[in-house]
């Protein structure tokens, strides 16, 4: 039986504007920036983006908005929601900005009660507050009771304009602690900085998990080396559009682990978060 794979990290080609050091990183990826943004303005039509997962064997893909006016830019929830209405495997994640979005709490209980989100993607240091402040917590209460995923940004990040004191994976452990059955998903893993206060945060708390997108897979086990005793703490993004995203499930297939790990980390996981069982 085919194993399912979910990138549970994946951003909409285009966006309503775009901030010129994400630009010129995700162009980095392509033999120009004429290619880029012929790419972006093909699969900035979800069927279109629909025949590449297929063609890079993804099952569902998490559709991330961004709404960052300060660094990497703004992608609305409206677009992703749009965007993602043609199929059941373009998953929705909505964001809110806390200082843009008053009652963030009810904001949330709209957009996926009426509107078809699936999760909740925040940026702490795109939009600078620590995800253990308090004032965030009665959204925190929200997400857990309508048993949704919430996926944070942590690590570093080269764009200007992002501070990455507000990315530190430790603030998890507060937030784990008092919201327990929060389902607590830390993007690129504490990249450059935090890889092992990540993973300690995960191995505590049994609702905290890792995803690995804008990490180099054949890196991961170097980054972390107990990731097959705890490969079911691990969930597979990649970070599209600048990555290719075909080689990376491949390298992650040929890692020297086992293949009930490699299961795990590519779907298994996501799936069980997500509720698709």
């Amino acid at each position: 039986m085919k194993n399912t794979i979910i990138d549970f990290h994946v951003h909409l080609s285009e966006y309503e504007s775009f901030g010129e050091d994400a630009f010129n990183f995700f162009a980095s990826a392509f033999p120009s920036r004429e290619e880029y943004v012929n790419f972006c303005k093909i699969h900035s039509d979800p069927h279109a983006f629909l025949q590449l997962m297929d063609q890079n064997g993804v099952d569902y893909s998490v559709i991330l908005a961004e709404i960052s006016p300060l660094s990497t830019g703004i992608c609305t929830n409206e677009m992703v929601e749009a965007f993602c209405k043609v199929s059941p495997r373009l998953i929705p994640f909505c964001t809110l900005n806390p200082y843009l979005h008053p009652n963030m709490g009810q904001m949330l209980e709209d957009l996926c009660l009426n509107h078809g989100f699936k999760g909740l993607k925040l940026l702490p240091p795109y939009n600078y507050f620590y995800p253990n402040d308090n004032f965030i917590y009665p959204l925190y209460a929200v997400a857990e009771r309508l048993g949704i995923p919430v996926l944070f940004h942590t690590g570093s990040s080269i764009f200007s304009g992002v501070r990455i004191k507000y990315a530190n994976p430790i603030f998890f452990d507060d937030v784990a602690v008092d919201f327990p059955n929060l389902k607590i998903i830390m993007a690129h893993g504490g990249r450059g900085l935090w890889y092992n206060e990540a993973l300690t945060v995960a191995r505590l708390h049994k609702n905290v998990y890792i995803e690995v997108s804008g990490l180099p897979p054949k890196k991961l086990i170097g980054f972390f080396p107990d990731i097959e005793r705890f490969a079911h703490k691990f969930i597979f993004g990649t970070d599209w559009p600048s990555v290719d995203v075909k080689k990376n499930i491949e390298i992650i297939r040929n890692l020297n682990i086992s293949q009930e790990a490699i299961r795990k980390i590519l779907g298994e996981n996501a799936k069980q978060l997500l509720g698709l069982v």
